[in-house]
């Protein structure tokens, strides 16, 4: 089962290094990883996908981050309502005659085109990860010669009040 784990650590060097090499020595994969500064000075945030057998295995995972010294919070955020988010570029083999078929192929995603050569256009979309594959297969007739994709990025949505406490008005 796939599970997302936030990680606020501080910013400073090896940091990613032993939390990868945490994942290796217990042979865990890591899908993806990204990292980036947080809210606060010196603090960077980590957001990691792994696939995992069983429950337990996060659990031993989460312990084990929470004992490295330069670790703040560690959080498994799959079952919470979180917003994520992924960043793709998809180069695509494009002539003129196929340009327009590409952009009103690439629009329903709200994905732009953001180069344009003799040969390919480079298309950037970002969404869950599931919208980004479609778009992917939906390209792969034309011709893919490049894709970069950042991976997932996430946290926890802001408090939301319940459906029952939502006042409701008649007018």
């Amino acid at each position: 089962m796939k599970r997302i784990i936030s990680l606020t650590v501080l910013n400073q060097t090896g940091v990613l290094n032993r939390i990868t090499g945490l994942f290796s020595k217990r042979h865990f994969n890591i899908e993806s990883i990204t990292v980036g500064h947080a809210e606060t000075e010196g603090v960077s945030r980590m957001t990691l996908v792994v696939n995992v057998q069983e429950e337990k295995e996060v659990e031993q995972i989460t312990k084990q981050l929470n004992k490295q010294i330069d670790v703040i919070k560690v959080t498994d955020i799959t079952s919470q309502s979180i917003v994520s988010r992924e960043l793709a570029l998809i180069k695509v083999m494009s002539t003129p005659a196929t340009r327009m078929e590409l952009q009103g192929l690439i629009q329903p995603f709200r994905a732009s085109v953001i180069d344009v050569s003799r040969e390919s256009v480079v298309v950037q979309v970002t969404g869950e990860p599931e919208k980004i594959e479609v778009l992917i297969d939906l390209l792969k007739p034309y011709g893919i010669k490049e894709i970069a994709r950042t991976g997932t990025t996430a946290f926890t949505r802001g408090t939301q009040r319940s459906v029952k406490e939502v006042p409701i008005s008649i007018v």
